[in-house]
């Protein structure tokens, strides 16, 4: 048995065991980037996400490479672009990483902040460094072969009311509250569907898209590139689509972009933005929102509550979990 499980590593970016481990990885974030939920102090919470998620993939049984991290814009000592993580063992992986997807919302204490990783085999993540914004289109399974990014908004939504058995009226779209969206919500509401603005994590946004109970049918509206590439990692187990095109925000991006073979105007699809169809993806909820509960800190006990998919099986595990505080004693903020 022993020898089969590691023949089956050999062949691909790992087993189904990996889900729970990487699990444990945005539980471990969530937890202590959760303790300044409210405190105003975005770069902290950020800080201590992004410590203990590190501290927690350096245990996890694989062989990766961050090719979509902190970034250069956040000037990250840890899971930069290019950094090694895992145990080094296996066949080479795509990470994904946001140990907070919406600081500012963790800040605030404001809701949809998400902890998240996405794992894919090595080479198959769009590389997002040319252009950093990227317009998207997100649904769920019902519409995922009638929508198209290049239709005007008002067939889209129809599209998807169609699909769903419902009234214009009865949709709702997600849209990231920006004034460069001003003209989409205008177009939106003027099909009659419902606009649900969030201030930032358009990664939960889109993947509530994808799931039923949720209260949201599509996720339109320019967003960050490489939260679209970790949503394409989730959409792949839930049968949604999401489709992309890079918007470039000068001259200098555009000719970045031209620099590399890239062609900002081309409809890239779900499998473009990962090719392939061995994809992880996990979140914990810091702050409640329509994808999860967010962290609850109760005495001797802490609860988180995740989501993990794998592409492979189309599987989609909720995992609500419970934890022993002092066990995480380490991750608290400083009280002063």
């Amino acid at each position: 048995m022993a020898e089969a499980t590691q023949q089956s590593r050999a062949g691909n970016v790992a087993d189904r065991n990996l889900a729970l481990e990487l699990v444990r990885v945005t539980e471990a974030a969530a937890i202590a980037g959760g303790h300044w939920v409210g405190a105003g102090d975005k770069n902290s919470a950020d800080g201590a996400a992004v410590d203990a998620m590190r501290s927690f993939l350096s245990t996890v049984d694989f062989n990766g490479t961050v090719v979509i991290g902190e970034g250069e814009k956040d000037e990250a000592p840890m899971l930069f672009n290019g950094e090694q993580v895992g145990d080094g063992k296996g066949p080479a992986s795509d990470v994904a990483v946001d140990p907070i997807d919406g600081t500012r919302l963790t800040a605030l204490g404001m809701n949809n902040a998400l902890a998240v990783i996405a794992v894919a085999d090595g080479g198959s993540m769009f590389d997002p460094s040319a252009v950093f914004y990227m317009d998207k289109l997100v649904v769920g399974p019902e519409a995922a072969d009638l929508v198209d990014l290049r239709l005007p908004v008002k067939q889209n939504v129809h599209l998807v009311a169609k699909a769903k058995g419902v009234k214009a009226n009865q949709v709702t779209v997600c849209v990231l509250d920006r004034p460069r969206h001003q003209g989409l919500v205008d177009e939106i509401r003027a099909t009659g569907a419902r606009t649900r603005m969030i201030l930032d994590g358009d990664v939960a946004g889109a993947i509530a898209a994808c799931r039923e109970g949720t209260g949201v049918d599509i996720m339109m509206g320019i967003g960050g590139t490489p939260e679209g590439i970790v949503t394409a990692c989730a959409v792949k187990a839930t049968g949604g689509v999401i489709q992309g095109r890079l918007a470039p925000t000068d001259d200098a991006e555009r000719e970045k972009a031209a620099a590399v073979g890239l062609d900002v105007d081309r409809i890239l699809t779900t499998d473009e933005l990962v090719t392939s169809d061995n994809c992880f993806f996990a979140a914990t909820g810091i702050t409640d929102g329509d994808l999860l509960r967010g962290v609850r800190y109760r005495g001797r006990t802490i609860t988180t509550q995740s989501i993990v998919m794998r592409s492979r099986s189309g599987t989609v595990r909720m995992v609500e979990a419970e934890h022993l505080a002092k066990k995480w004693e380490k991750y608290e903020r400083n009280q002063g």
